[in-house]
């Protein structure tokens, strides 16, 4: 039976030169990013028009920050610098027929092109940049873009996200995570508390403070608020903390092991596991956001946690049940109807919903073995519609708690030992992995919307 306290799991560190992009698939998965053929994009480094050493030290932020962008986005090969023309253009003016066609031929053969130019001035940062269609020299302007802020790194960064994701939106990608946040537990501080950070791993921050153990932190659907499970009171109870206000919301205490709470799309319900009658089996509730409303969802007589919502829908809840013995992922209707295995053998876990609905990934060892079992635990995903399969990672350790991010072509996921947990994102086709923190333990990741 799986343990029904934390989530403990056994593995080395992964590092992304051990994963391999070849992918074991049974049947297409409708998923955005297949299908989308990369384009090859070069994105010199932007010009200092005017400034200092300050203006120096911003722009290789912003240089750095925008290649990682667009590299992670998914969407784009990143022409190797070392093949671009000797001149790297500042603003449109730079380019007429002859240099367009010298970043268009060889060697550089990119298709667009990214660059534009930063000024310092008066203690004001200001960015411009634009996109260039190489694949249509008659016409090649896509998207130009004027941002000015306080001479800061961090507002440098945010400068070279919010470009990054109007690049994303013009390359046909939708919605960009440039912007995005990043929710786990660490125990940096000496605690495991629940932290923040940027979808890249920049700028972490400490959220809780309760010199506890938190755990399963889910951030709402409009981003203002935070779901954990906490010991704090010495028993586990279900916390709400407000990102407003950066206060306690009030919510119900409740008797019995209560863990793993997942906001409906709509943040008006939690999902979660609870056993409320001290019998040693969780089963699934749900219960409005201000307490009021609890209903159970599931009378198995086993071990049910993690559920997750369908967020396209809010008609279906994932969740993680031992009924046939090893733990399984199974789905049910909001009101707990139709309750449907999804996997079949081994021990799978940790579900979590793909932005359309369709997929599920969750952490699977195939081959069977319980908690302590030492063998591979890797993430997989799932078309609900055929049950086709696809492994991402194959580096042969474990890997949990994967969470997508709300383009529906990132996830972040945990990997590691107990008390040695790393945080990785990685494409929904298993390539691009980066490690993204490194500082204590992290782990169990929720990739906000916002």
């Amino acid at each position: 039976m799986r343990k029904i306290t934390i989530h403990c799991c056994a593995a080395v560190i992964l590092l992304a030169g051990l994963f391999t992009h070849h992918l074991a698939a049974q049947g297409p998965l409708n998923l955005s990013i297949y299908g989308f053929k990369k384009l090859r994009l070069a994105q010199p480094q932007f010009v200092i028009s005017a400034g200092n050493a300050q203006a120096a030290s911003l722009a290789q932020v912003f240089n750095q920050t925008l290649w990682n962008d667009l590299y992670q986005s998914g969407l784009v090969i990143m022409v190797s610098r070392s093949l671009y023309p000797p001149a790297a253009p500042a603003n449109p003016g730079d380019l007429s027929a002859a240099p367009l066609a010298a970043w268009a031929n060889p060697p550089a053969l990119a298709q667009r092109l990214v660059f534009g130019n930063l000024t310092v001035v008066n203690q004001v940062l200001q960015v411009e940049g634009y996109l260039y269609n190489l694949t249509q020299p008659n016409s090649p302007y896509v998207l130009g873009k004027r941002y000015t802020g306080p001479t800061l790194a961090t507002e440098a960064r945010l400068m070279a996200h919010e470009f990054a994701d109007a690049i994303v939106a013009a390359l046909g990608g939708g919605q960009g995570i440039a912007g995005t946040h990043i929710a786990y537990i660490s125990n940096r501080s000496g605690h495991k508390e629940v932290w923040m950070m940027d979808y890249d791993g920049s700028n972490p921050r400490q959220i809780t403070y309760l010199h506890s153990i938190c755990y399963s932190p889910r951030i709402s659907p409009d981003g203002e608020k935070i779901a954990f499970v906490s010991n704090r009171t010495g028993t586990w109870q279900i916390s709400i903390y407000s990102l407003l206000i950066h206060h306690d919301l009030y919510f119900p205490r409740l008797h019995g092991f209560i863990g793993t709470p997942a906001w409906s799309p709509d943040g008006s319900k939690l999902a979660f596991s609870a056993d409320l009658n001290h019998s040693g089996y969780p089963e699934i509730y749900v219960i409005n956001a201000n307490g009021t409303g609890m209903r159970q969802l599931t009378f198995s007589h086993s071990v049910n946690i993690a559920p997750v919502w369908n967020p396209k829908t809010g008609a279906q809840i994932a969740f993680e049940s031992d009924r046939t013995g090893l733990p399984q992922i199974y789905t049910m209707d909001a009101d707990g109807a139709n309750q449907q295995i999804v996997t079949s053998g081994g021990y799978a876990v940790s579900p979590s919903w793909s932005p359309n609905g369709q997929v599920l990934a969750f952490s699977w060892r195939r081959t069977g073995g319980g908690e302590n079992n030492g063998g591979a635990y890797d993430i997989y995903l799932m078309n609900l519609a055929n049950h086709a399969y696809l492994q991402l990672t194959h580096n042969g350790q474990r890997n949990d708690y994967p969470s997508w991010a709300p383009d529906g072509r990132h996830l972040v996921f945990t990997s590691g030992r107990p008390g040695h947990w790393q945080l990785f994102t990685i494409l929904a086709d298993g390539s691009n992995p980066a490690e993204i923190s490194r500082q204590g333990s992290n782990e169990m990741p929720n990739w906000s919307e916002h």
